[in-house]
C-alpha cells in the first residue's frame, strides 16, 4: 500500500496506564497487524480493532491481562556454537532413522 508516509515516520505505539484494563496500540507494522488481526478473529472478548485510519495504520484494544512484553538476552559465541553442536547432533541422528 502507498501511503505518502515515510518509513521513518511510520511507528508503532503503545499507550497504557497503571490503573486501566486495556492496551492501546497503534501500529503501521504489517506482520504485527496481521498477528493482531488474527488474535482479534479468534479472541473477539479480550482484542478489539477500533481504528483504521485507511493509510495503513491499525489501531488496537487489548486486554491488559494478554498483553506482554518479552526481552531476549543476546547469544554469546559459546551458547551459539553449543546450540549449533546440538542442532548437527539431532541432525545427524535423524539421518540415521529414516
Amino acid at each position: 500500500m502507498i501511503t505518502g508516509i515515510q518509513k521513518k515516520d511510520k511507528l508503532t505505539e503503545i499507550w497504557f496506564d497503571e490503573t486501566g484494563n486495556a492496551v492501546t496500540v497503534r501500529t503501521f507494522n504489517t506482520d504485527l497487524k496481521n498477528r493482531l488481526t488474527a488474535y482479534v478473529a479468534n479472541y473477539p472478548a479480550l482484542c478489539r480493532l477500533t481504528d483504521d485510519d485507511e493509510c495503513g495504520c491499525l489501531t488496537f484494544e487489548i486486554d491488559r491481562k494478554r498483553f506482554s512484553i518479552r526481552l531476549t538476552a543476546p547469544y554469546f559465541e559459546e551458547r551459539r556454537s553449543k546450540a549449533k553442536e546440538t542442532i548437527n547432533a539431532l541432525n545427524r541422528r535423524g539421518r540415521r532413522t529414516q
